[in-house]
């Protein structure tokens, strides 16, 4: 039987690629019976009607999946957060990296409109968040669509990868995409000057061939739950607190009020930094205050 990856679900309909060719496909009904929906990025088992129709019969095993958006076998995560417009945000990018890091998918984090940047406190400042988030590990490029600032450095990262670009609404997700494959011509929105915020301009999941991989353009969050992760996990989540974890006195420490906590002392030294570990603290009692749900 054929074999081919999801790159785009519309309708009911499941878009099937294999090879150079797009089969429009229908899931069997067992999927519906067994409450498996299929999901693009999904690798699957296909029978084709003819050259242009068919059913899906088999779905891979998946190695991850988010379910907002509905992707599976998320290699990275482009976090896109503006400079300016709407305001950067480290809690919301912390939330992000949370899920990011809980779904094992590799963070790249970008930011945005920095031709807007005219003030030099806020520059020095939006240098010192970047530097912070490189001393942790990641891959921090700073961009701007006016002047092409750092579009090039992104692009080797999309080879052989699927990639979810993600991030607050109006930061300019689409105009990045557009800009690092300017075929692509997606629909931008400019920023509502009443509510300060970007209107949404994508409306379903699909995989782009870009630079040899897939990308998936996917709506922005202006609010994220932690539905699925346990209190005593969440410091894994933050790179530079799960591996000074292994310090503490005592096994599933939180770093709240038990002694001889390594966490806490690299905060008050400066290794870890303050702010960080407020956005941890502010998710741990977010977590043990979730309501559970039956």
């Amino acid at each position: 039987m054929p074999e081919g990856k999801i790159i785009k679900a519309l309708s009911g309909f499941y878009y099937v690629l294999d090879g150079d060719q797009v089969i429009q496909c229908r899931g069997r009904g067992v999927f519906r019976k067994n409450k498996v929906t299929p999901l693009v990025g999904d690798d699957v088992v296909y029978q084709a009607d003819n050259d242009k129709e068919g059913y899906i019969l088999e779905i891979k095993d998946r190695f991850n999946e988010l379910v907002r958006p509905p992707i599976s076998n998320v290699d990275q995560a482009v976090l896109v957060f503006s400079a300016k417009e709407p305001t950067f945000s480290t809690s919301l990018l912390d939330r992000f990296l949370v899920l990011v890091e809980a779904g094992d998918i590799r963070p790249i984090i970008c930011i945005t409109k920095m031709d807007l940047v005219d003030d030099d406190a806020l520059k020095e400042q939006i240098h010192q968040y970047a530097e912070d988030y490189r001393n942790i590990g990641y891959s921090v490029y700073l961009t701007s669509m006016k002047s092409g600032r750092g579009i090039e450095d992104i692009i080797p990262h999309f080879q052989d990868k699927i990639t979810v670009f993600a991030g607050q609404s109006g930061v300019g997700k689409s105009s990045l995409l557009n800009a690092i494959s300017p075929d692509l011509e997606l629909k931008t929105a400019g920023i509502s000057a009443h509510l300060g915020r970007g209107k949404h301009t994508t409306r379903h999941v699909e995989l782009i061939d870009i630079n040899g991989g897939f990308v998936a353009d996917t709506p922005g969050f202006s609010s994220l739950e932690f539905a699925g992760i346990e209190a005593e996990d969440l410091g894994q989540t933050f790179l530079e607190i799960g591996e000074k974890s292994a310090e503490c006195k005592f096994r599933g420490c939180l770093h709240i009020k038990e002694p001889n906590c390594a966490v806490k002392r690299a905060v008050e030294n400066g290794e870890i930094a303050q702010y960080r570990y407020n956005h941890y603290v502010e998710f741990l009692t977010e977590i043990k205050d979730r309501k559970p749900r039956y």
